[in-house]
């Protein structure tokens, strides 16, 4: 994409009413919009910083046996109803609707209760199990508070998958599978190192659950984590039970914050038994599915990424999950010698399938460097006057800072 084509334009300030450091810098180098509290678009830059995510999400799902499918946000109140979660006071954050004939209607804040009803029509025999089956779908919360830019909105992308067992043997080889594609995940978009597996309540189906957890001063999770085994216990469950469990000492733990990226429930038959969901066993007698649930937030990734890299000149992107790969800046001189070299490595690089930003704007070289600081794809290409007498280019690294000149001829 050639700069002159995109929209997007960067900002000096975010607005004064944005206080998360995700949320400032996303805004300022023109990747997300913000149209109110908790509610954001992404423009072209953040939308392809959002797609490499969800493509990275989808390929680990698929590994795992993953089927996608597309639910609908609009809920039925009935299905609802018999899970007791359309109550207020059992969950609070629905946004609810009417059709123009009084039809009482829900937002989806989640689809545990949906799929298992679709299932229904799908799962009759042990021969129809297992089923992993998986979205991603706008979810609509409605917070008290959104405070926290992408990383907490009222309105968001998630990535919700949900399982379907013979028995509790079954959902935990499939449970183990899930968390370790979790762990693949984190690591391919470049969190791996400050993301750890927490042990969390399990409510009533399980003793514990696993959430995700990146360490990060914008987090508004406690937990405390053991660096030798690379796991972690979340404040609201750190008791003397859960550290004999885990084999390990209170001294040996340290307290640090921390968002919470993903997370992992086994369901029990919760859902199955409210719903009716059965398979009939190789004696014929009905038996209820056992499920597990499992959810990322694509937009709080991005998020995180960006509270994790980022810094005081902009945006510093993970080649993993980079809008581009390279930026390519054209200092344009008055000769008129160097743009036709530009436009020609622009020309090549496209050509090999190489994702390239071309600044082919006529800006000064301040302005240039200091969008491409902020905009923060990993690597910029500088070619200049100056460049362009040694054959080369100025390669800069965004997240290093390293400089080298590298012959034009070496680029490729």
């Amino acid at each position: 994409m050639k700069q002159t084509h995109l929209f997007t334009k960067t900002r000096r300030e975010a607005p004064k009413d944005e206080v998360a450091k995700n949320a400032q810098l996303l805004i300022r180098a023109g990747y997300i919009n913000k149209e109110m509290a908790g509610v954001y678009s992404y423009l072209p830059l953040g939308l392809r910083v959002l797609n490499k995510i969800v493509g990275i999400i989808r390929e680990e799902m698929n590994g795992i046996g993953g089927q996608e499918v597309s639910l609908t946000a609009l809920q039925d109140k009935a299905t609802w109803e018999k899970t007791n979660r359309w109550n207020d006071e059992v969950v609070d954050n629905w946004f609810k609707t009417e059709l123009k004939n009084g039809t009482e209607l829900g937002l989806g804040f989640t689809h545990e209760e949906p799929l298992t009803q679709l299932m229904k029509d799908h799962i009759r025999s042990f021969r129809d199990l297992p089923v992993a089956a998986y979205q991603f779908q706008t979810k609509f919360r409605n917070e008290a508070r959104a405070k926290s830019g992408i990383m907490r909105g009222r309105e968001f992308l998630m990535k919700d998958l949900y399982s379907f067992n013979l028995d509790e043997t079954t959902h935990a080889d499939f449970y183990e599978k899930a968390k370790q594609a979790y762990i693949r995940i984190f690591d391919r978009v470049g969190l791996g190192a400050q993301t750890y597996v927490t042990f969390a309540s399990g409510g009533s189906f399980s003793k514990y659950s696993h959430e995700f957890q990146t360490l990060t001063d914008a987090g508004e999770d406690l937990i405390y984590i053991h660096e030798g085994k690379k796991i972690a216990v979340n404040k609201e469950v750190l008791n003397d039970e859960v550290l004999a469990d885990l084999g390990i000492k209170r001294e040996e733990l340290v307290e640090k914050k921390a968002v919470e990226v993903g997370n992992i429930f086994s369901l029990g038959t919760r859902f199955s038994d409210a719903l009716g969901l059965v398979y009939s066993n190789t004696e014929g007698k009905p038996v209820p599915v056992v499920m597990g649930s499992y959810g990322i937030g694509p937009g709080r990734l991005m998020g995180t990424i960006v509270e994790t890299y980022g810094d005081d000149k902009g945006l510093v992107w993970p080649v993993a999950v980079a809008p581009f790969a390279v930026h390519l800046v054209a200092l344009f001189d008055k000769e008129g010698k160097v743009k036709p070299i530009a436009d020609g490595l622009y020309e090549k690089l496209t050509k090999q399938g190489v994702e390239v930003l071309y600044d082919d704007r006529d800006a000064t070289a301040g302005e240039k460097f200091g969008d491409s600081d902020l905009i923060g794809i990993p690597v910029r290409y500088t070619i200049s006057a100056k460049t362009i007498a040694e054959d080369s280019v100025e390669k800069k690294d965004r997240l290093t800072g390293k400089v080298e000149m590298v012959k034009i001829a070496d680029v490729m």
